[in-house]
């Protein structure tokens, strides 16, 4: 698996689908007056948006990548884009627990890629 279109243009489109979607789906919360209706209507629009970039990420990245790996590389971007989110938008502290939890998902997307075990 070399460095070309098909095996990079879906990263690249994850990554943006994914911090469209944080957006999306927790950008609303640092607007806790905002009217419940209007917060949907706007995260739908943002979702929108998302979705221009998750669907050709999945067509074009299927064939060079697995469902089960395009599943795993969006998990792992949308984790890593949530963290900074949560941090720098949000202004959680990330803790020892989310490094921890974190890497143990790390580890279950090592073996998704690793290909079956003998």
């Amino acid at each position: 698996m070399g460095f070309n279109v098909p095996t990079l243009a879906p990263i690249g489109l994850l990554i943006a689908s994914n911090i469209f979607m944080t957006f999306a789906w927790y950008g609303h919360l640092k607007f806790p007056h905002m009217a419940l209706w209007v917060a949907v209507l706007v995260s739908w629009g943002i979702a929108f948006v998302e979705y221009w970039l998750a669907v050709p990420a999945n067509r074009i990245g299927y064939g060079t990548y697995s469902g089960a790996e395009l599943k795993t590389i969006q998990e792992v971007i949308s984790l890593s884009v949530f963290a900074f989110f949560a941090v720098f938008y949000l202004g959680e502290k990330f803790t020892l627990n989310h490094g921890i939890g974190f890497g143990l998902i790390a580890l279950g997307a090592f073996f998704v890629f690793k290909g079956p075990l003998k």
